[in-house]
């Protein structure tokens, strides 16, 4: 099982095919900010977005997106808030923050988000 701060320091990049986002690393998301729209439900229902923590990555489906990389320009990124998988998740100190930018080639660039970046609470 990989950590953010595993991954980060590593500089992995993760990947996104379609409306498939795939982090390099095993965590549990709370909310995303995609565009105008603020996901905090994650079930099955085919709307909205749909996560699952495998061994080392995280895979995220956007339902309401065919292409993540025909929505998300390159000036726009992915926000997310999440927990690691070994972390409890009850302990709002555990709460990161990332940033995610849809780049060509199928790579995804994962970055902590610095104060600067405007997260909706």
């Amino acid at each position: 099982m990989r950590t953010l701060d595993e991954a980060l320091k590593l500089k992995l990049n993760g990947l996104h095919y379609g409306n498939r986002l795939i982090l390099p690393f095993n965590a549990e998301p709370l909310k995303i900010i995609i565009e105008n729209e603020i996901i905090s439900d994650f079930s099955s229902r085919k709307k909205g977005a749909q996560f699952s923590s495998r061994k080392n990555f995280t895979e995220i489906y956007f339902y309401d997106y065919k292409s993540l990389r025909e929505e998300i320009t390159e000036y726009e990124n992915i926000k997310i808030v999440l927990v690691d998988d070994d972390k409890d998740i009850f302990d709002p100190s555990n709460h990161r923050r990332i940033v995610v930018y849809i780049k060509e080639k199928h790579i995804a660039i994962v970055e902590e988000a610095n104060d600067d970046i405007l997260f909706i609470e």
